[in-house]
């Protein structure tokens, strides 16, 4: 990995880590539930956020507008959208397909709709995407099993990876072996959320189970041993500063950004979630510059993005040359 002591843009941006839900438009869900009266306040996290559990009942109304085939389409393409002014080029979009899952809804329409209104988006912005399925900390193994079953059908086919999303604090990754097994088993491709909550173990779990990638992993930093076995393996990190500052999982002055660059790892900088964190991927990349203390700039961080997108070689090669990236 080069590190530039310059600032250096490139032709697009590439994120990683984004939530469906958590990033939809409020016209969008004004829209989809009716509700005229919901205002941004309403979707975003609080000045006073106190951790990951209270950030994450933002997501309750949002998830109420993904409830129906009609709805999913429209958030997915109304998302992409929303990019435009971004200069996103490619994304890895993440969703709980069983947060929409009724009587009325089986997982595969649930996947389906989504997959076609980003096909949509696509054909309308030309903006490219994949979608990261998450399995949740507090459905029951059964139902994530079941989601990642019927989604490893639509591998390759707009799907690209597993996830495991939720509250890291009361639900540990160890309590999650198996299903990882499987999806190894499966040859399902994955990234988990770990280490977001000062959970060292979580993030070694994480490593050990088989993780392309990480979700957050700030409590790495506190391993030096993990952080060289992070980078010779080669596996991504997901950082998302101004998300991570709001659930109280670090603040600027102990942000872990330099001494990830400083170990030569694969750090990506992403949104999480763009209405919840009220952010966009141009204000996560110049706040990562600035953390950085000159150690990352826009190239570092989008290059090592898609280094680490769950995309062939070839794929990879051919966005790196359409983000004007050797």
């Amino acid at each position: 990995m080069s590190v530039s002591k310059d600032r250096k843009t490139c032709g697009g941006r590439v994120e990683l880590h984004c939530h469906l839900d958590g990033s939809l438009p409020l016209e969008t869900v004004r829209a989809l539930t009716g509700r005229k009266e919901i205002t941004l306040s309403d979707l975003q996290a609080e000045p006073d956020c106190r951790s990951l559990k209270e950030y994450l009942e933002k997501f309750d109304i949002p998830l109420s507008a993904m409830q129906t085939r009609e709805g999913l389409y429209a958030a997915a393409r109304d998302f992409i959208h929303s990019l435009e002014g971004d200069g996103v080029r490619y994304v890895e979009v993440r969703f709980a397909p069983m947060q929409s899952v009724h009587p009325g809804l089986s997982c595969g329409q649930v996947l389906e709709s989504v997959l076609e209104g980003l096909l949509q988006a696509r054909r309308e912005t030309g903006i490219d995407s994949r979608v990261i399925v998450c399995t949740m900390r507090h459905h029951p193994q059964e139902k994530n099993l079941e989601m990642m079953r019927t989604a490893r059908n639509y591998l390759g086919q707009g799907v690209c990876a597993l996830d495991l999303a939720g509250d890291e604090a009361a639900y540990p990754l160890k309590e999650f072996r198996q299903l990882f097994a499987e999806a190894k088993k499966l040859e399902f491709p994955f990234t988990i959320h770990a280490g977001e909550c000062q959970s060292l173990e979580n993030v070694r779990e994480a490593v050990e189970l088989g993780a392309a990638r990480i979700g957050h992993g700030i409590a790495l930093s506190k391993d030096p041993e993990l952080m060289e076995t992070v980078g010779r393996l080669g596996i991504g990190l997901e950082l998302c500063p101004t998300s991570n500052f709001q659930t109280r999982a670090a603040s600027p002055e102990t942000y872990p950004l330099r001494k990830f660059l400083q170990a030569r790892l694969a750090v990506s900088i992403n949104t999480d979630n763009r209405t919840v964190s009220g952010t966009t991927l141009s204000k996560e990349l110049e706040l990562a510059a600035r953390l950085s203390g000159g150690l990352g700039d826009e190239r570092l961080f989008t290059e090592n993005a898609v280094r680490t997108a769950f995309l062939s070689g070839e794929e990879k090669e051919e966005l790196l040359g359409k983000l004007e990236i050797s």
